[in-house]
C-alpha cells in the first residue's frame, strides 16, 4: 500500500515536472518572438522615421509606452500598405502623435 501510494507520487511529480518544462519552452518561444517583432520593428522605425523624429518615439516609449506602440504599428501597416513614400520627419510625427493622443484620450471630469 504505502509503495502504491509512493508510486503515485513519483507519477505525478514527474508529470507536474513535465507540465512545468512545457510552459518554460512555451514562455521561452513567447518572448523570442516579441524580442523578434520589436527587432522588426526598430529597423522599421529606422527606415521610415528620420533620426530626430526616432529619438521623439524614443523619448514618448519612456513616458507612454502604449502611446507609442500603437504608433509604431500603424506606421508599420501604413508602410507594408505602401503609403508612406519618404521619410517621416519629427513634425510629421508630432501631427501623428497629437492625433492618436485626441482619439485615443478619455477626459475624466470631477464632479462636486
Amino acid at each position: 500500500m504505502a509503495e502504491d501510494i509512493e508510486e503515485i507520487r513519483k507519477k505525478k511529480l514527474l508529470e507536474l515536472q513535465k507540465r512545468l518544462a512545457e510552459q518554460q519552452k512555451e514562455e521561452e518561444e513567447r518572448v523570442r518572438q516579441e524580442m523578434e517583432l520589436e527587432a522588426q520593428l526598430d529597423a522599421l522605425m529606422r527606415q521610415i522615421l528620420t533620426p530626430e523624429a526616432r529619438e521623439r518615439l524614443a523619448r514618448v516609449k519612456l513616458v507612454r509606452p502604449e502611446l507609442a506602440r500603437q504608433v509604431e504599428l500603424i506606421l508599420a501597416q501604413l508602410y507594408q500598405a505602401g503609403q508612406i513614400t519618404e521619410r517621416i520627419t519629427d513634425e510629421k510625427l508630432k501631427k501623428i502623435l497629437a492625433q492618436i493622443e485626441a482619439r485615443t484620450r478619455r477626459d475624466f471630469r470631477i464632479r462636486w
